[in-house]
Order: structure tokens, then C-alpha cells, then sequence
């Protein structure tokens, strides 16, 4: 297959030239191409030969955009056919858009601007040239949302034709359903582009396939390669979707149990799912997946390190580690696999081996946030070690040596911010790196970061203020603050894998405090807020009216007492 050319290459130029074709022919709406002859590669989908469209069909009940200016499909065509400019005019724009948000594509798929990660666009294009688990139409058809959310809109149309052109290589024997969610994207690009025409006819495209499938839809159509486009699209957004991204590769695999794609979309997801919390013992829902995608997708690598972490996780490292070592003799390059593997040697305690496999990885994606963050990790290990070896009492050359790790370690969790804002597991560790290094206005200054951090999941949240209350009761000594973090941690997540080191810091540090001062209200009510959640209300009650009792006005206790007083 000839390689296809750099997404970030001259889109401007390329986009540029395909308007100006698109502009050159003449006004009359298409239908779908029809059976194809090989082209050359450097041929737009824009320059199909076009058919007369099908007239459409009345459909019962009307289309949600109904409305006075057309009360039905076939009165909306009328109304375009009427045109005295018949064959220039363009539908009114707000039919149009009402039309638009019935397609399937990543403009209806509530993928907001804000939860865009950082880095995506160098992800994406990483992925584009070393990974190989997804198709690359995918890839190019979130690329193009992701322009346009910034406001590339140019870049946007460049980042679809490249979609296009894979379409027509790599999936010859379903184009005409992989070339939906692409041309629900041009219509919408397009619309807010203000060529309604262009929106216009590739939404004809969209409702040409929907008649000839006998859709119940106009534009819309059920399709499992849809759902598992959709699925990777949540996944690439985050772990706020990644409940969304399992249930619409869930939907794919109900259509095609066995489908290879299918199988890798759905087992990443719970991986990632899995792999969602610290503190607390590995979660295993992924293993059955992971081992249902390596069966259909043999040569698939990185499928295969995912199945050696989770291994590892349940205590089968042995038998992850032989998936392992037949990965490494395999392959020559490919980061994406070799941080993974790198991943299982760290919590195997080999070290050397991690940081040669990071280091290798580094050459070939030096901006990857993930391999500095591993970096970082097996530097703080080793670190770790030679304190744990010297009874935490480092001198002359082991001191020098923790020294120098701390701040190799410091140098690749910086990276790792700077290369992906929104990165909270790598902030917190160079929070606690920096307090381990005694710079402890630095950890504070990075932990407010933080705490401040948007767009992230309730669950990263959830631990940032645990690792801070952590941080205030035994470097700033400050009980207080670590009360109030320990109590904001379980309140955004109750039952998380870290629930049981929370409650039991929070019980100690209560009762610790209530032995120097019996009336401290919110030590009293730290303790009454946990058997709470422990679901122990008598006690709860009694520490609760204990901070009755020395404040009156104290709002948490008195709410908190009446509500338990209803229940016992």
C-alpha cells in the first residue's frame, strides 16, 4: 500500500484545492458512487461521478425538524424544487442543522471542547505512524473533529479526506458503511463553514444509503462498525467516556461477537477501566477480554502486553512475562508497546531493564507524557530502594545517589505536565517527589495545581486529595488540613479502592487530635461523617451531637444529626 500522507502536512493547501474542485462542477445534487474502479491514489472522494438522487420518501411520524417553513420531508424538498434558483439553491439553514443532528458522527456524540485531552493531536499522530490496534479512518475522522473544535476548520476537511482515501484502501468490502460517520463529519464541517451546498449534498450521500438499506431512519443508520467508530472516540476523549466507549463496543459485539476490532475496542476499555484507581487491589474484569482479543488478533503486540499487565495483576506473572519476552523478540520499535513492557519490569522491581526499554521508547516518541511519567516512577523506585536498604538513613555515596534520583525523577514528572496538562497521576508524584526532596513550597505550589485542575474524572480528583491530606499531615503537619482533604476524598468516592486507607488515616488522625482536645468539632464530626459511611448511625449520632454540644451552630453536625436521628 502506497503510504499515505502526513495528516499535518500542508492541509491548508490540499483542503484548498479539493474547495476549488468541489466549487468547479456543476450545482446538481448525488447520490452514492457506484461500483469502483481502482484509482489513483492521489484522487479525492469529492471527484466520485455523481447519479441523479432518488426522489425520497415520505416517512411516518415526521422528522423532529418538522416545522412551519416545511411540515415534512417531502413538502421541505418541494420548497427546494419551488427555488427559482432551482439549480444553485441551497436547503434553509435550519432544517439543515435539525437534519444534521440526526447523523452519527462525532458532532452528535457530545464529545466536548473542554474535555479534549492536552496532547491529543500529537497522540493521534503517534498512533497514526506506530499503532496499529485501531484503523487509521478513525484516527483521521477524530483528527478532523478535533480541528475543528480548535478552529481549523481547513485542516478539519484535509483530516477527511485522508479518512476518504483510507476508506477506499483498507476497507474495500464495507466503504459504503465506513464512509458514513465521514461524511456526517464533511456535512457538519461544512455547515459551520457556511457552504450549505456542500453540507447539503453530503448529507444526500448519508440518506442515499440509509434508502438503499431500508433504514427506518432517513439519515441514520444501525451499524456495528459505527458503534465501534463511536467507541473509539470515547475512548480517545478520556475517562469520562470510557463507560460510554464500553457500552457502544458492547453494542458492536452484540451484532458481531467475534469481530477482531470489535474485540481489541471493547478489552481496551475495560483495561483502562480497570486500571482507573490506585491504592487498593487490581480490579480483573479485562483479563477474559483481553484474552478473547489476543485469540482473534495473534499478531497484535500490544493487545498481548495488555494481557501480561493484567497477568501480572492477578498474580500470573510468570505467565504474563513469557508473553513478554515473545513480544520483545518480535518487534524492533514500537513505543506503544515498549512502555507497556516496560511497565510489567517496574513492578517486577526490574529497574534496569524498565529504564532500557523507556529509554528506547523515548527515542522514537520524545513528547510521549506516558514514558516520562514511567521514567519518573523507576527513578523514584530505585530511589525507594536504596532508603528501605539503609533504614531511611542514607549517607556519603547512598546519599548522593538518592540525590541524583530524585531529581532525575523531578525532571521526567515535569516533562510529563508540561507535555500533558491534565496528566493528575504525574502531578501528584511531583508533588510527593518534591516533598521528598524537602522542597516543600514546590510540592504545595504543584498540589494547588492540582486541586485545580479541570476536565478530569471524579476519580482522579478523588485521589488528589488523598495523596495532598497525606502531604499536610506528615510533611506540613497541619492535621487540620489533612482532615478536611481525607473527608472532600471520600465524598467524591466512597467506595473506591482507596476507601479503606482513607477512613482508617481519617479515624487515627481524629482520634489522635480528640485525646490532646476532646471539644475539637471538626475532629467530631470527621469521626461521625465516617461510621456514617460505615453505616454504624448510632455512633455516628453520638459524635455528631457530641459537636452539637460544643457548637450549636455547627451546620454539618445538626443536618447530619437529624438525618441519622430519622433512620435509627
Amino acid at each position: 500500500m502506497p503510504p499515505l500522507q502526513n495528516p499535518t502536512l500542508s492541509l491548508r493547501e490540499r483542503a484548498a484545492d479539493a474547495r476549488r474542485e468541489a466549487h468547479s462542477r456543476a450545482a446538481g445534487t448525488s447520490a452514492l458512487p457506484s461500483a469502483r474502479t481502482p484509482r489513483p491514489p492521489a484522487l479525492h472522494a469529492h471527484t466520485h461521478p455523481r447519479t441523479p438522487r432518488s426522489p425520497v420518501r415520505t416517512r411516518s411520524p415526521q422528522p423532529p425538524w418538522a416545522g412551519p417553513v416545511c411540515k415534512s420531508l417531502e413538502q421541505k424538498r418541494m420548497c427546494i424544487s419551488l427555488c427559482p434558483r432551482a439549480g444553485a439553491c441551497e436547503m434553509p439553514k435550519d432544517p439543515l442543522k435539525a437534519i444534521l443532528l440526526e447523523l452519527e458522527c462525532h458532532f452528535t456524540w457530545n464529545l466536548l471542547k473542554e474535555d479534549i485531552l492536552f496532547d491529543v493531536e500529537n497522540t493521534i499522530g503517534q498512533q497514526l505512524e506506530f499503532l496499529t490496534t485501531e484503523s487509521r479512518l478513525t484516527l483521521y475522522n477524530l483528527l478532523a473533529y478535533v480541528k475543528h473544535l480548535k478552529g481549523q476548520n481547513e485542516d478539519a476537511l484535509a483530516c477527511l479526506e485522508q479518512a476518504e482515501d483510507i476508506t477506499w484502501r483498507e476497507h474495500p468490502d464495507k466503504e459504503e458503511i465506513r464512509r458514513l460517520v465521514t461524511w456526517g463529519n464533511y456535512a457538519w464541517v461544512y455547515y459551520h463553514m457556511d457552504q450549505l451546498k456542500e453540507a447539503q449534498r453530503h448529507v444526500d450521500k448519508i440518506g442515499a444509503v440509509c434508502k438503499k438499506r431500508s433504514s427506518p431512519s432517513d439519515y441514520k443508520l444501525e451499524s456495528p462498525e459505527i458503534e465501534c467508530e463511536k467507541g473509539w472516540a470515547f475512548l480517545k476523549f478520556g475517562g469520562k467516556y470510557y463507560q460510554k466507549a464500553k457500552a457502544a463496543f458492547e453494542k458492536a459485539l452484540e451484532a458481531e461477537p467475534d469481530n477482531p476490532e470489535f474485540s481489541i475496542g471493547y478489552a481496551i476499555t475495560v483495561y483502562r477501566l480497570d486500571d482507573g484507581n490506585r491504592g487498593g487491589p487490581a480490579r480483573s474484569l479485562s483479563l477474559g477480554p483481553l484474552r478473547k482479543a489476543v485469540t482473534l488478533n495473534p499478531d497484535n503486540a500490544y493487545m498481548k502486553v495488555l494481557l501480561a499487565l493484567k497477568l501480572q495483576d492477578v498474580h500470573a506473572e510468570a505467565e504474563g512475562e513469557r508473553h513478554i519476552e515473545e513480544i520483545l523478540d518480535q518487534i524492533a520499535s514500537q513505543p506503544y508497546v515498549l512502555r507497556y513492557a516496560a511497565k510489567f519490569y517496574r513492578r517486577k522491581k526490574s529497574l534496569d531493564e524498565a529504564l532500557g526499554l523507556l529509554k528506547k521508547g523515548l527515542k522514537a516518541t520524545p513528547t510521549s507524557s506516558f514514558l516520562h511519567h514511567q521514567m519518573g516512577l523507576c527513578y523514584r523506585a530505585q530511589m525507594i530502594q536504596i532508603k528501605k536498604d539503609t533504614c531511611n538513613r542514607p549517607k556519603g555515596e547512598d546519599k548522593l545517589r538518592v540525590d541524583r534520583l530524585i531529581a532525575m525523577a523531578l525532571s521526567h514528572f515535569k516533562a510529563a505536565v508540561e507535555r500533558d496538562s491534565t496528566f493528575a497521576f504525574a502531578y501528584t508524584d511531583l508533588a510527593n517527589m518534591y516533598a521528598e526532596g524537602g522542597q516543600y513550597s514546590k510540592a504545595e505550589d504543584v498540589f494547588q495545581k492540582a486541586l485545580h485542575l479541570e476536565n478530569i474524572t471524579d476519580d482522579h480528583r478523588h485521589q488528589i486529595h488523598y495523596y495532598y491530606g497525606r502531604f499536610q499531615e506528615f510533611h506540613c503537619k497541619s492535621e487540620s488540613t489533612a482532615i478536611h482533604q481525607y473527608v472532600e476524598a471520600l465524598k467524591l468516592r466512597d467506595r473506591s479502592l482507596l476507601r479503606t486507607k482513607l477512613t482508617s488515616a481519617l479515624k487515627k488522625l481524629a482520634v489522635k487530635r480528640l485525646s490532646h482536645d476532646a471539644s475539637d468539632v471538626q475532629s467530631l464530626c470527621a469521626l461521625g461523617f465516617v461510621y456514617k459511611l460505615e453505616g454504624e448511625k448510632r455512633q455516628a449520632a453520638e459524635f455528631y451531637a457530641r459537636a452539637q454540644g460544643v457548637d450549636p451552630e455547627n451546620a454539618e453536625s445538626l443536618a447530619a444529626l437529624c438525618e441519622l436521628r430519622l433512620c435509627i
